[in-house]
């Protein structure tokens, strides 16, 4: 399996054409398209990330993230993202994309300087709660559009830096 992992604008045709079929997913199992407000500008660096897996040259998948508001000790501008729009093609399903993705926006989220993400799926997608509870997310107030609805679940996490994401300090002489 070829898997290419690439930063992508929110409004790039791929990403369209992946967020279509995203929206389908939700027409199907919801009944209605994702109604959260989004804008482009909010998955761009350095407030946010939007990523696209290629595999094999076709892209199979999708997700981003972006900076929100207050929500862990530290105040507004606290290291806060929302992962959003994440989302592998049928074709490519149960071959560990959606993991692959997950870590890469995590890594990226890092690497801003992020330091908790947050996160909604609902009880009629199973494989993303499962997806995301077992990579460390847990439950955590609701928020956003969908806060009260009965099948919303929202998650989170603390994300902290790898040791080998840190920069080797130099040894002091002595």
């Amino acid at each position: 399996m070829n898997l290419e992992i690439r930063a992508a604008a929110l409004d790039s045709p791929e990403a369209v054409t992946l967020d279509d079929g995203l929206q389908q997913e939700y027409l199907i199992r919801y009944g209605g398209v994702d109604a959260t407000p989004v804008r482009p500008a909010e998955f761009a660096p350095p407030a946010g990330a939007f990523l696209v897996a290629w595999l094999d040259g076709q892209p199979v998948a999708c997700g981003g993230f972006r900076t929100v508001g207050e929500r862990s000790e530290g105040g507004p501008g606290d290291g806060t993202v929302e992962i959003k729009k994440m989302y592998v093609v049928p074709a490519a399903r149960g071959m560990g994309v959606a993991k692959r993705m997950l870590a890469a926006l995590e890594g990226r989220a890092v690497a801003s300087g992020c330091r908790e993400v947050i996160l909604e799926t609902g009880s009629v997608q199973p494989e993303a709660f499962a997806l995301y509870t077992s990579h460390g997310y847990r439950s955590v107030p609701a928020f956003g559009i969908y806060s009260g609805e009965p099948g919303a679940r929202h998650l989170g996490k603390m994300l902290s830096p790898a040791r080998s994401a840190m920069p080797k300090l130099p040894k002091m002489p002595t």
